[in-house]
C-alpha cells in the first residue's frame, strides 16, 4: 500500500508541473516541436525550474542540463521530481538528440542523496523518495539520447550514480575533486542496481573494493580505473563535452540507440522486475533505529562543519 501511494503521489507531482507522466508530449514545448524546423522561432531555447536549468541548441540537437540547487545539488525529492520532468521534456522534444549534464554550483557536481529525506520521516515518504531515485536512474540509464556527464566538481554517492548513467564521463582536472559510491562510510549499503551500474563501468573487482570500502577517488584515480573516461582542464570541460556528444551524434541514431539498449537492457530489466521489492527493502532498512541513529549523527556532523 505504501509503495502504491508513493507511486501515485510521485505521478501527481509531475502532472502538476505540466507533464502527463510518463510519456505524453510536454505542454511547454509541444507546439514548437510540431512545427517544421524552418519556422521554429529560435534555434536556442531554454527552460528552468527551481533546481535545474536546461538549454537546447536545436541546430546541433544538443541540450545542456545544469544543476542549480546550492549549496551542494543534493538529490532531494523535489530535485529528483524536477530532474525527471526536465528529462521528460527533452525525450519528447524531436530537436533534442544529445544531453550534457553539469553543475552551475562551483566545485560540486552533486553531493548525492539528500539525507534529510531519509531521516525522521514516515514510511510513506521513504517509499515516495526511493521511487523518485529509481525513476531518475531508469530514465537516465535507459535514455535514447547520447548523454555526457561534464563533472565540474566533487560527485559522491548519488552524484556519482548520475554520472555513471551517462554514456561518457569527462571530469575537470582538480586535485580537490572526488568521485565514488561511498555509501558504506555512512553505514548504508548501495542497492543492487547501483552496484550493477558500477560493475558495468569499472569491472567486478574494482567495483567490489570500491563499494566495500566506500572509496572516494581522486580525479586521477577515477580515470585510471575507468570510472571517468577523460580528464581535461576545467576551462575546457564544456567544450570537450560538446565535441564528444557531436561525435556520438554523427552515428545513425537507430544503430547507436539499439547498441546502447542491448548493453543495458539486462540491468534495467533487473530493477524493473524487482522495483516494488527494492522500495520495500529501502523503507525497511531506512526505518531501522540503528540506521536512523547513524543518519542523525551524520547530519549533526554536517551542521557542525557548516557552523
Amino acid at each position: 500500500m505504501a509503495a502504491s501511494a508513493a507511486a501515485l503521489t510521485f505521478a501527481r507531482r509531475i502532472s502538476r508541473s505540466g507533464v502527463l507522466f510518463p510519456c505524453s508530449r510536454p505542454q511547454v514545448w509541444g507546439q514548437a516541436a510540431r512545427q517544421p524546423p524552418s519556422i521554429l522561432p529560435t534555434q536556442r531555447r531554454a527552460f528552468s525550474n527551481n533546481k535545474i536549468l536546461v538549454e537546447l541548441d536545436a541546430s546541433s540537437g544538443i541540450a545542456t542540463m545544469k544543476f542549480k540547487s546550492p549549496p551542494v545539488n543534493s538529490l532531494s525529492l523535489d530535485f529528483l521530481t524536477e530532474f525527471c520532468i526536465s528529462l521528460e521534456k527533452l525525450e519528447n522534444e524531436r530537436a533534442c538528440r544529445g544531453l550534457i549534464i553539469t553543475s552551475a554550483v562551483p566545485r560540486i557536481f552533486s553531493a548525492g542523496l539528500d539525507i534529510t529525506e531519509m531521516c525522521g520521516k514516515s514510511t510513506e515518504h521513504y517509499a515516495e523518495f526511493w521511487r523518485a531515485v529509481q525513476e531518475m536512474w531508469l530514465r537516465m540509464y535507459g535514455s535514447s539520447m547520447a548523454t555526457v556527464a561534464a563533472i565540474n566538481g566533487s560527485s559522491p554517492a548519488g552524484g556519482c550514480l548520475i554520472a555513471l548513467t551517462c554514456d561518457y564521463r569527462i571530469m575537470a582536472e582538480n586535485p580537490k575533486y572526488r568521485i565514488g559510491l561511498n555509501e558504506t562510510q555512512l553505514g548504508i549499503v548501495a542497492p543492487f542496481w547501483f552496484k550493477d551500474t558500477l560493475v558495468n563501468t569499472v569491472g567486478h573487482r574494482v567495483a567490489e573494493r570500491s563499494l566495500q570500502l566506500g572509496l572516494l577517488h581522486s580525479v586521477t584515480e577515477a580515470h585510471q580505473i575507468g570510472l571517468v573516461d577523460e580528464v581535461v582542464p576545467e576551462e575546457k570541460l564544456q567544450e570537450k563535452a560538446a565535441a564528444v556528444v557531436t561525435q556520438w551524434l554523427a552515428l545513425p541514431d537507430h544503430a547507436r540507440q539499439l547498441s546502447k539498449s542491448m548493453m543495458r537492457k539486462a540491468v534495467l530489466d533487473h530493477l524493473l522486475a524487482r522495483r516494488e521489492e527494492d522500495i520495500q527493502n529501502f523503507v525497511k532498512f531506512t526505518s531501522k533505529d540503528s540506521i536512523q541513529k547513524s543518519l542523525s549523527v551524520y547530519m549533526e556532523m554536517l551542521k557542525k562543519k557548516k557552523s
